[in-house]
């Protein structure tokens, strides 16, 4: 049974704006480093194909976190544990700006991670324990539209401060921000705790060891280290995952329970995601690298090319319902999956002398498809999960698109080195980036494979009602 400190009025109808400051913060945070990179390893003196560690870092550190947000917010209350998340964020943030060097940089976005893994889950979790049922979906639908407006602001604000400022500011741009989330949340965050303090730390342990191992071996990949380098992590990691397997089928209270994998959408709609991301993923990573360091693009132009990716994935949305009601899941993840990776495939085609609205056009067909692979796989994924399964699986879900998403960076950045090496330099860098960009198209199409094993029926208990 869960105490509200704040029990004996209603919730302010504020709430869902301290939820969307939040997402905004996140969102423009993850997308506003992407654009900046280039500029940010010829200041620090690296090669802009190893400054994946700093996104990698900060994607890896959220992932493992998310699965504690529950068990912080009933221990110390939702306020506390908000507030925490917030200044551990700003500290890091600070911290990326004041780095010298990619090693510091790399530890300062851990900092930042440990809050901003916080920052999203601790105000949705308390909409959903103060608010009606009845109003729920209207709350969170308000948090969500403004702050759709993040990953759209965000290639283009790190472009133009880049440009005309210099990168240390896209990391000092979330101080204000989280200064606004503090003074709008001292009134408006109410204190909500719970009874269920249990954490399976055995079972966590475990779980984060498999994925840091996992991850550490395909890093391993693109450096020039000797091959046991990633054999030893990923043997490693793969003992650690069949440890957690054997023990969330003993674990009184285990973090994810093994009842979830017997439903089948559920693992379908996870590897899914896994799967499909790890192409998926590597794209905004990819594209500002080549076309400021292989066609020599300024910064704010590079943000100009790939904002179309979000803005297409935002104007989209209200079509996502009907495509899924006339044709289905199944048809419309194995069709989309093969066109997005169609898209991904004809980047490698244009150069950097190509007409600017070829690329746009590229740009906003990803994002299109991006936006309906992404609302389909997640709402497929927890489709058939019983009211007390729905909140461990959307834990588990965003753990998983955390971790493919840094896997996808880092798969990327692996083939990217290999094709570097192998093509001759006289070729150009442009020529590595079109193989790189055909290598992850591939990988995209091969995902498709997954959705193959959906039935036509999957999801068909979601359409009959409005898709969100």
């Amino acid at each position: 049974m869960e105490k509200n400190t704040l029990s004996a009025r209603a919730p302010s109808p504020w709430l869902p704006l301290l939820l969307a400051i939040a997402i905004f913060m996140q969102m423009l945070d993850a997308t506003i480093l992407n654009t900046a990179l280039p500029e940010i390893a010829t200041d620090l003196d690296e090669s802009p194909l190893d400054m994946q560690l700093a996104v990698v870092a900060y994607t890896l550190t959220v992932a493992l976190l998310i699965p504690l947000s529950g068990y912080l917010a009933d221990r110390f209350g939702t306020k506390k544990v908000f507030f925490g998340s917030i200044a551990v964020f700003m500290l890091g943030s600070a911290l990326c700006a004041a780095s010298g060097s990619l090693f510091e940089l790399t530890l300062s976005c851990v900092v930042q991670g440990i809050g901003g893994s916080m920052l999203v889950p601790i105000p949705r979790l308390t909409i959903l324990r103060v608010y009606d049922k009845s109003k729920l979906l209207n709350a969170i639908n308000y948090a969500v539209m403004p702050a759709l407006i993040g990953p759209v602001l965000g290639p283009l604000a790190g472009g133009y401060l880049v440009e005309y400022a210099s990168w240390h500011w896209i990391f000092l741009l979330n101080l204000p921000i989280g200064l606004l989330g503090f003074i709008l949340g001292r009134n408006i965050m109410p204190d909500v705790k719970g009874n269920d303090t249990a954490l399976d730390f055995k079972g966590y342990l475990i779980f984060s060891a498999a994925a840091c191992l996992l991850l550490l071996s395909a890093e391993s990949l693109s450096h020039a280290l000797p091959p046991y380098f990633a054999l030893l992590p990923l043997c490693g990691g793969l003992l650690f995952a069949r440890r957690y397997f054997r023990h969330m089928k003993t674990a009184s209270k285990p973090i994810y329970s093994a009842d979830l994998f017997l439903i089948r959408t559920f693992r379908l709609g996870l590897a899914g995601n896994l799967f499909s991301r790890l192409g998926i993923s590597s794209i905004p990573f990819l594209m500002p690298l080549m076309f400021q360091v292989a066609f020599g693009f300024g910064a704010s132009l590079s943000g100009w090319l790939v904002a179309p990716v979000a803005l297409s994935s935002l104007l989209v949305k209200p079509l996502i319902a009907p495509l899924m009601k006339r044709f289905g899941y199944r048809t419309v993840l194995l069709w989309n999956t093969k066109l997005l990776a169609a898209f991904i495939m004809l980047l490698a085609l244009p150069d950097g002398n190509s007409p600017l609205w070829i690329w746009i056009f590229l740009s906003l067909a990803i994002g299109a498809c991006n936006s309906l692979q992404f609302s389909a796989m997640n709402t497929l994924t927890l489709a058939d999960l019983r009211p007390q399964q729905t909140g461990s699986g959307n834990s588990l879900m965003a753990v998983n698109q955390q971790l493919a998403i840094s896997m996808g960076i880092v798969v990327g950045a692996l083939i990217l080195k290999n094709w570097t090496f192998l093509i001759p330099a006289s070729s150009g860098l442009h020529s590595a980036f079109r193989m790189t960009l055909l290598s992850i198209g591939g990988i995209t199409l091969a995902s498709s494979l997954v959705f193959k094993r959906l039935h036509v029926s999957d999801g068909a208990n979601l359409t009959r009602n409005t898709l969100s």
